[in-house]
C-alpha cells in the first residue's frame, strides 16, 4: 500500500497562507478539532509548501503571532512510497503527520490517523495483540487540577493527553489537548517595561532630568479557563484489554474519533495504547 491510497489529498485540505497570524490557525483547529495545518505560500502564482504549524506551537509559542515564525519544519513523503516505510519515519521522528510533496507542491498529507485508518480495515497487518504495544508509562492528572496547570503537565510530559483520576485513584476521565484548545482564546493585554529613569537620589541620576513613567508594550496570550479538569474532560470512556488485536482497537479509535484508549486489566489500569503504537505494530 503507498502512501497516495492513504493520504488526504490536496483538494480535501485546508491550508493557511504566508502572511499570516495564529488567529488564522487557531480558528481552524477549535472549529474542526484539526492537530495541524499545512502552511503554503504563492510564489509567482504557484503554491509553494512551507511547513505545518500544530497546536503545540500554538500553546508553547503564546506570544507570537506571526505564522511564519510559528510554523516548523517536519519530514515529507511521496505519494509513491510504502505506507509502511511512512509509518516507521513517523515513529522514528516522533512526528505524527508527513506533508506529502512533489518538488516544492504540497500533493497531500499523511497523518497517524491515516495509517490507524488503513489497519482499522484491513488494508496492512493489524494482527498484534495491543498487550504488546501499549505502554505503561501513562501520563495522568487529578480532577481537582485547575486546567491551566494540567496543561502544562501535559506539554511537559510530551503526550497530547492526560487520564483523569479522582480521589481513590481511579479513573475519572481523559483530557486531551484539543479539549484544551476547543476553550482556549487568544486575549491582548501590555507588560510593562518599567520606569526608564533611575530614583532622584541615584548616583548616576542627571539633573534635569524627570521619571516619565513606566512604558507598555502589547502582548499576546493564550488565555486557558481556570476552572477543575472535572469540567472539560471525557468522563464516558472507552477502554480495551491486553487481547484485542491491532486492527480492532484501531476500529475503536476512529470509531469514537480519539486518539488514544486506557488499557485495563479488570478495574485497574495497565497502561494506554496511543495510536502511534499501533504503528509499531506494523
Amino acid at each position: 500500500m503507498n502512501v497516495a491510497d492513504a493520504m488526504t489529498p490536496r483538494s480535501e485540505l485546508v491550508v493557511v497562507e504566508i502572511p499570516g497570524s495564529r488567529n488564522d490557525v487557531l480558528e481552524f483547529i477549535q472549529e474542526h478539532g484539526f492537530s495541524s495545518v499545512p502552511v503554503v505560500k504563492d510564489v509567482d502564482g504557484d503554491e509553494v509548501y512551507r511547513g505545518l504549524v500544530t497546536r503545540d506551537d500554538l500553546i508553547d509559542q503564546p506570544d507570537e503571532d506571526q505564522l511564519a515564525l510559528l510554523m516548523r519544519e517536519v519530514p515529507t513523503a511521496a505519494a509513491d512510497d510504502d505506507i509502511v516505510d511512512a509509518a516507521r519515519t513517523m515513529v522514528a521522528e516522533g512526528s505524527r503527520r508527513l506533508p506529502v510533496v512533489d518538488g516544492d507542491e504540497l500533493v497531500g498529507i499523511l497523518t497517524v490517523t491515516d495509517v490507524v485508518r488503513a489497519i482499522a480495515r484491513g488494508e496492512v497487518d493489524g494482527e498484534t495483540r495491543v498487550g504488546e504495544l501499549a505502554t505503561s508509562a501513562v501520563n495522568a492528572t487529578h480532577t481537582e487540577t485547575p486546567l491551566p496547570v494540567a496543561e502544562r503537565e501535559i506539554g511537559l510530559s510530551g503526550v497530547p493527553y492526560a487520564v483523569v483520576l479522582d480521589d481513590e485513584a481511579a479513573v475519572a476521565g481523559m483530557l486531551t489537548e484539543v479539549d484544551i484548545l476547543e476553550v482556549a482564546r487568544v486575549v491582548e493585554g501590555e507588560a510593562s517595561t518599567g520606569d526608564s529613569i533611575a530614583e532622584e537620589d541615584s548616583e548616576w541620576s542627571w539633573e534635569g532630568i524627570k521619571a516619565t513613567g513606566a512604558r507598555y508594550l502589547p502582548t499576546r496570550n493564550v488565555e486557558i479557563p481556570a476552572e477543575a479538569v472535572r469540567h472539560f474532560m471525557t468522563a464516558d470512556l472507552i477502554t480495551v484489554n491486553a487481547t484485542r488485536t491491532a486492527k480492532e482497537v484501531a476500529q475503536e479509535l476512529i470509531s469514537n474519533d480519539i486518539e488514544q484508549v486506557p488499557l485495563v486489566s479488570g478495574t485497574d489500569l495497565d497502561g494506554i495504547v496511543r495510536d502511534v503504537d499501533l504503528l509499531e505494530g506494523l
